[in-house]
C-alpha cells in the first residue's frame, strides 16, 4: 500500500518532549534565510570573481573554494534539515541522513583549510610583500609539455616541498601506517594468534580493505612519480633541465590516468559494485532501445499519414 511505501522516519517525534511551535517556526525562518543568502551570496562572489579582473588573483582563489565550500551544504543538507523541521522528525531516510552529515563535515573541514590559507595568503602579502609576487601569482600557469595549467615546480622551493609534503607525503605516511596495521591485525587472525582476545573480522570486510588497499596502491604509484619530481626539483633547481621531458609529460599522464582507475578497481574487486554496475547499463540500454524504437514507431506513423493525407489529396484532385 501508498501508506507501508512511505519512508519512515529514522528519527521520529519524541512524544515526551514539550511541543513548541515557535521554535520550529523560528528555526525554519532562520534556516530559510540562510539557505537564501547563502546561495545567492555565494553565487555572487564565485560569478564576480571570474567576471571581474581586478578580482581575479591568486589569493581570491581562497575565497572562491571557501564559496563553493558554503554553496554545497546549503544545496543539499540544509534542505533536509529544513524538511526535518517540518516533519519534526527525520523522513529522509538513512542514506540521506549519512551523506548530508558527511557533506556538512566536509563543508566545516573545507572552510578551516580555506580560512586558514586566506591568512597565510594576507600574512604573506603584507608582511613579506617583495616575495608575496613569487609565492603567488605565478605559481598556476600553461605548461606546454602536459598541455594544462598546473603547478609550476621551480617557482619557489620553499611552496614546492610544502605542496609535496601535505598533498603527497603526509597522507600517504598516514594512510601506510593505517594499513600496515590493518595487515597485521588480519595476518594475526589468520594465524590464530591470541585467539582469547583476537576480534572476528568478517570475509567481507577483508574484501573491502582489499579493495580500498588497491585503490591507494594505484594512487601511490600514480602520483609519485610526479611529487619525486617536484620534490627533487625543489631540492636541486639543476634538475629541470637534467629530467627528461618525456619522463616529466609522463608523470602528469600518470596522475591524471589515476581519476579514471578507481570505478575499474570497485567493479573488479567489490560484487555489490559489479552486480550495480550491470544493472545501470542494463536500465540504460533498455532506455536507449526503447527510445529508439518509439522513435521509428512514431517516424513510421507520421509517413503512413504523411502518404494516405497526400494520396487523398491526388484523387480528389
Amino acid at each position: 500500500s501508498a501508506q507501508s511505501a512511505r519512508p519512515r522516519p529514522s528519527s521520529p517525534p519524541d512524544p515526551d518532549r514539550p511541543s513548541f511551535p515557535w521554535v520550529a517556526t523560528l528555526l525554519a525562518g532562520v534556516l530559510i534565510t540562510t539557505i537564501v543568502v547563502d546561495v545567492i551570496g555565494n553565487l555572487l562572489v564565485i560569478v564576480s570573481v571570474f567576471r571581474n579582473k581586478k578580482l581575479r588573483k591568486a589569493g581570491n582563489a581562497f575565497v572562491v573554494s571557501l564559496a563553493l565550500a558554503d554553496l554545497v551544504v546549503a544545496i543539499y543538507p540544509y534542505p533536509l534539515v529544513l524538511t526535518a523541521i517540518f516533519h519534526d522528525g527525520w523522513i529522509a531516510g538513512y542514506i540521506h541522513c549519512q551523506i548530508s552529515g558527511f557533506l556538512m563535515g566536509l563543508s566545516v573541514i573545507g572552510s578551516i583549510f580555506n580560512i586558514t590559507g586566506i591568512a597565510v595568503n594576507r600574512y604573506c602579502y603584507i608582511c613579506h610583500s617583495l616575495k608575496y609576487d613569487k609565492l603567488f601569482s605565478t605559481s598556476l600557469q600553461y605548461d606546454p609539455r602536459v598541455y594544462s595549467c598546473t603547478f609550476a615546480q621551480s617557482v619557489s622551493s620553499l611552496y614546492t616541498i610544502t605542496v609535496v609534503v601535505v598533498h603527497f607525503i603526509l597522507p600517504i605516511g598516514i594512510v601506510s601506517y593505517c594499513y600496515l596495521r590493518i595487515w597485521i591485525l588480519v595476518i594475526q587472525v589468520r594465524r590464530r594468534v591470541k585467539p582469547d582476545s583476537r576480534p572476528k573480522i568478517k570475509p567481507h570486510d577483508v574484501r573491502n580493505f582489499l579493495t580500498m588497499f588497491v585503490v591507494f596502491v594505484l594512487f601511490a604509484v600514480c602520483w609519485a612519480p610526479l611529487n619525486l619530481i617536484g620534490l627533487a626539483v625543489a631540492l636541486d633547481s639543476r634538475l629541470s633541465r637534467a629530467i627528461p621531458e618525456w619522463l616529466f609529460t609522463a608523470s602528469y599522464f600518470m596522475a591524471y590516468f589515476n581519476s579514471c582507475l578507481n570505478a575499474v578497481v570497485y567493479g573488479v574487486l567489490n560484487h555489490n559494485f559489479r552486480k550495480e554496475y550491470k544493472r545501470i547499463v542494463l536500465i540504460v540500454f533498455k532506455f536507449h532501445f526503447f527510445y529508439h524504437d518509439s522513435l521509428w514507431l512514431l517516424s513510421h506513423e507520421l509517413l503512413f499519414k504523411y502518404i494516405i493525407k497526400n494520396m487523398f489529396l491526388f484523387m480528389f484532385s
